[in-house]
């Protein structure tokens, strides 16, 4: 029973918790909350949080302290104190899966399907058969959140996926041709502002810096008016870390100044960077924990961060990182190129 990033686990109650790790303990899957069946709902929610399949309603929970507090009072059991980074996580005893949903068998019944597709399926199948087109296998796609759940509707995205660090770069590079082809559409100003307010709740960026950054990334646009994301998971190949090899202690919030020595994960969740940082050596990496910041710096740039420092302790190494997105709203942290 193996579980990566962007994979769905349903538990045997009927919720659903996106998987958010490559490593996780023996006896149970980090995965965190985000969708849950009507029943067990006791609190005022908007009406567009509300989704159906087969007669059954759903809410969507989007916020992230709603949903520590939805476990703490419905299912305590979800609740897992990590040791390892020192953090009170959702997680998922294994005796409790039902089943474990796959962003690429969700994506081959939708290209297979020849009819009784709705409107956000056939959207979802042209892109893949656009990227097709430019050179990206079908086989290292797969499509994530509501459509894997079959739980979308009239406002939902597509979080499309994409399997490798070579075919996610393939895909961006693909998008941009697309896009240059008038095949696929790039986001509009509505877009990006809608974003930018999600996003950046505390000034951190400007406008105009959220926009550079966003638009030189080629990892989101429009397919007939709908948004998608190309979002990166690792090849299995590519996982190499297990749960425990690294521990972590909390050194604090710094600013530091470096180079991007390599970005080939700058996509991921987390994003990571090797950097060479200029104001203290001994900092190897930065990871990002927030959408915001993946794949905001490339190779060879120099760039200026904010966030928290950490000792990073494998077996008798020791190094040091810094963790941009301690929060999802990643307040006064930041990832920053030092000339824009």
């Amino acid at each position: 029973m193996r579980v990566r990033i962007r994979d769905f686990i349903e538990t045997t109650e009927g919720l659903y918790f996106a998987v958010n790790t490559y490593s996780h303990p023996k006896d149970r899957f980090f995965a965190f909350l985000r969708y849950v069946p009507y029943e067990f709902i006791d609190f005022k929610i908007p009406m567009n949080n509300i989704r159906e399949i087969n007669g059954k309603k759903y809410v969507k929970i989007a916020d992230t302290s709603l949903a520590y507090k939805f476990l703490e009072k419905k299912f305590p059991k979800y609740l897992f104190y990590d040791e390892i980074n020192n953090v009170l996580m959702h997680a998922i005893p294994k005796e409790d899966v039902k089943q474990i949903l796959k962003p690429k068998e969700r994506l081959n019944e939708i290209i297979n399907e020849d009819q009784d597709l709705n409107e956000l399926e056939k959207k979802c199948r042209k892109l893949a058969i656009t990227l097709e087109e430019y050179g990206v296998s079908l086989k290292n796609m797969g499509v994530s959140g509501s459509l894997l759940l079959k739980l979308n509707n009239e406002n939902s995205d597509i979080d499309f996926v994409i399997y490798g660090k070579e075919n996610h770069k393939k895909a961006r590079e693909s998008l941009k041709q697309a896009f240059e082809d008038r095949k696929l559409s790039p986001l509009s100003e509505d877009f990006w502002k809608i974003a930018y307010q999600k996003r950046i709740k505390d000034g951190t960026l400007t406008y105009k810096e959220f926009i550079y950054y966003e638009k030189r990334k080629y990892n989101r646009g429009l397919v007939e008016g709908t948004m998608f994301d190309l979002l990166f998971t690792r090849e299995w190949d590519e996982i190499n870390e297990e749960y425990g090899n690294k521990k972590y202690k909390n050194l604090g919030f710094i600013e530091i100044e470096g180079k991007i020595l390599n970005d080939d994960y700058a996509f991921d969740n987390p994003a990571t960077y090797r950097v060479e940082c200029y104001t203290n050596s001994e900092i190897k990496e930065i990871v990002s924990f927030t959408h915001t910041y993946a794949g905001q710096c490339f190779k060879g740039e120099e760039f200026i961060a904010r966030g928290k420092l950490e000792e990073v302790i494998e077996g008798n190494n020791r190094y040091l990182r810094l963790v941009v997105g301690t929060t999802r709203e990643a307040f006064n942290e930041f990832i920053k190129l030092k000339k824009l």
